[in-house]
């Protein structure tokens, strides 16, 4: 929900000016949840003792209210993705400003700003540093736990379903896009709504009311696998039930964040000069495969990340405004699933990765 009655507004300026001048002084330590070994959730320990990060030129210091919980930061945390050790989890946030370097004055950023941010490392903590071109003034109607919602996920929906597929796929075309009831994808699926595309989602059986709420045009239900809340990708041949739905064509792109478990059946349904959107390993990773699998219909493959397409402030701004104004028209929804506290870091990690989330999970701190 967004917030919209003026004297809750009101109120909340009130409160966030309260808490900007509690700013006075920032401590030397802080609570974090520090990884010192790879391995899985249990390695993850909150400390409270961990050095307070330092202001960089350019950048600005957040007490962060929020971080988001993503599945790059258990690739991370596993030693998927290398890392230096030890590091601090996480790489997106919100809260409010507590320092501010000259030029971060210069930008028009000051003490007290309440802002969201992503692409930035090491924010499962009380406060992270940030440079000042990546953070994003929240506007008051939008409350800061969907702001900071907006950060990865929101953002990796925007540049997935606009900039990823290179324009191989056209409005009124077919996209598949997997996993639509639960984090990214739920934008995912939303976003190509409103770009135009014809949208066919899969889920498991207990987030059919998630993904049909998104929007999609058509919806491929999966069961469960047994004691969990993943799909089961055996128990539906989705390949002629794609052809099916799309009159034997195929899709002109497939969005999977699921990765090993689908990654085959992404290029099969792919129509001719199609582009298959590797993402994510939910369900691990994808496997080296020949080019040759792509010959059938002159496929496309593309493995992107975010970065690279947030790489300039004007980029990131754009895509940072469609989001916001999406959610201030009611055009688009965010589900925020599970707030936890920083102290139950482990708790965190093991929901998302037991395939439970229903929308966007997020440390409080």
């Amino acid at each position: 929900a967004i917030l919209r009655n003026r004297a809750v507004k009101q109120a909340l300026s009130g409160a966030y000016a309260g808490y900007a001048r509690g700013f006075a002084s920032v401590p030397d330590v802080m609570r974090a949840a520090v990884v010192r070994e790879t391995g899985p959730s249990s390695v993850m320990k909150v400390e409270h003792d961990y050095p307070v990060p330092k202001l960089q030129p350019g950048g600005v210091l957040v007490k962060n209210k929020y971080s988001g919980i993503n599945f790059i930061d258990t690739y991370h945390r596993s030693g998927l993705y290398k890392r230096e050790l030890p590091f601090i989890g996480g790489q997106e946030g919100g809260g409010f400003i507590a320092a501010v370097s000259p030029e971060a004055t210069a930008q028009g950023v000051k003490i007290g700003d309440r802002v969201a941010y992503s692409s930035v490392f090491q924010t499962y903590a009380e406060y992270t540093a940030v440079p000042a071109n990546k953070v994003v003034t929240v506007p008051e109607e939008v409350p800061l736990d969907v702001a900071v919602s907006c950060g990865v996920q929101g953002m990796t929906a925007h540049y997935l379903t606009h900039s990823a597929h290179a324009g191989l796929v056209k409005p009124g075309e077919w996209m598949l896009i997997h996993g639509t009831g639960s984090g990214t994808c739920q934008w995912a699926a939303q976003m190509a709504k409103l770009r135009g595309y014809k949208v066919i989602g899969t889920c498991s059986e207990s987030k059919q009311d998630i993904a049909r709420a998104t929007g999609v045009d058509e919806l491929i239900v999966y069961k469960e696998a047994p004691g969990t809340s993943y799909e089961d990708y055996t128990s539906v041949d989705l390949v002629p039930k794609v052809m099916e739905i799309t009159g034997g064509e195929g899709v002109k792109a497939v969005i999977d964040g699921i990765g090993l478990a689908t990654w085959e059946t992404s290029i099969e349904v792919l129509a001719r000069r199609g582009i298959f959107v590797s993402f994510g390993n939910a369900s691990g990773a994808v496997p080296a495969f020949p080019p040759l699998r792509f010959i059938n219909k002159s496929g496309f493959l593309t493995r992107p990340k975010l970065n690279d397409y947030t790489v300039t402030r004007e980029e990131l701004m754009s895509r940072a405004n469609d989001i916001y104004g999406w959610l201030a028209k009611g055009e688009m929804t965010v589900t925020v699933d599970r707030c936890f506290p920083l102290e139950q870091a482990k708790e965190g990690h093991d929901y998302l990765e037991a395939g439970k989330s229903r929308g966007k999970v997020l440390y409080e701190i």
